[in-house]
């Protein structure tokens, strides 16, 4: 027993002096430590709970059209800051979140189409997913989102995704 009480006690004593010679580091990954804890088990729910894709998971809204607007973005040839604040912005007038809803939104809306493996990809699953939740009228909440995102100057590879998503949304 003695030497067990030894064990964590030189561990503890050398994070402790790692965290007294490097506080910043210190800090730094605590920070990174918490937000891991924070996020994995939302992370791990999805795909343990539903034994499905993380787009399957999605009841709200607003989520599935802020991942769109993500995956809209990231087809452009190459997305600005500018953009992602455009598209914050318009989710912000259309659905008055908090600063603190938005930026969860946003977080969970990168991760949603990473995890779809590329944002044409991410098109037309979330898609397809919001045609379950909303059906075809979620096509004028989704088409004021992007217009007022990015305009009327799209990419070819942006035309084809209004494309794809007017097929998911059953859009004549």
């Amino acid at each position: 027993m003695h030497i067990l009480a030894g064990i964590i006690l030189a561990i503890g004593g050398a994070i402790w002096w790692w965290a007294r010679r490097n506080p910043e580091d210190a800090i730094s990954a605590a920070q990174d430590a918490v937000t891991v804890a924070r996020n994995a088990p939302r992370k791990i729910a999805f795909r343990r709970q539903l034994k499905a894709h993380p787009v399957e998971g999605i009841d709200d809204v607003r989520l599935a059209i802020a991942a769109l607007g993500e995956a809209f973005i990231r087809l452009d040839d190459l997305p600005t800051k500018e953009s992602r604040t455009r598209l914050d912005l318009a989710l912000h007038n259309a659905y008055r979140l908090s600063g603190a809803d938005a930026e969860e939104m946003r977080v969970l809306s990168v991760w949603l189409v990473d995890q779809c493996g590329g944002a044409q990809a991410a098109v037309s699953r979330l898609g397809r997913r919001l045609y379950k939740i909303e059906g075809s009228q979620a096509w004028d909440q989704v088409g004021q989102i992007f217009e007022n995102a990015v305009g009327n100057d799209l990419s070819e590879s942006q035309v084809n995704a209004v494309n794809d998503l007017k097929i998911a949304l059953h859009i004549r």
